[in-house]
């Protein structure tokens, strides 16, 4: 296979058990804030205020709304970096999706789930 000295088609195992590591705690810390928000709506649910209050008070519906709007956004993140795992399983972590090139690394170090370069991410807009 012949490649060409300026373009690189994907990165190197050693960058990708970098980035692997990366990801992994970032999925423990995202799961672990989902257990907590899991747990807080469990609380809310469970408690006599909630019970007392009943359709009455809409400052429990809106926190309640506000958490489960976190714990969704927790869930989405975890599935992000869970596809992000399979791509290095693949070998195919880090190249955009729409022009094929490598994502910088800066970029993945901060949104280590990213499928698009800032350029192919600019040019959607």
């Amino acid at each position: 296979m012949e490649m060409q000295s300026h373009s690189v088609s994907r990165y190197s195992d050693d960058d990708l058990e970098e980035f692997r590591l990366l990801i992994e705690k970032k999925l423990t810390r995202a799961r672990g804030q989902l257990k907590y928000y899991e747990q807080q709506l469990r609380d809310m649910a469970d408690s006599p205020d909630a019970k007392i209050r009943g359709l009455d008070d809409g400052t429990g519906t809106a926190e309640s709304e506000a958490i489960s709007s976190m714990a969704q956004r927790q869930q989405k993140l975890i599935q992000h970096l869970d596809n992000a795992l399979i791509r290095i399983q693949n070998k195919t972590y880090g190249v955009c999706r729409e022009t094929g090139k490598l994502i910088a690394k800066e970029r993945l170090k901060a949104v280590p789930h990213a499928t698009l370069s800032i350029a192919a991410k600019q040019n959607r807009k």
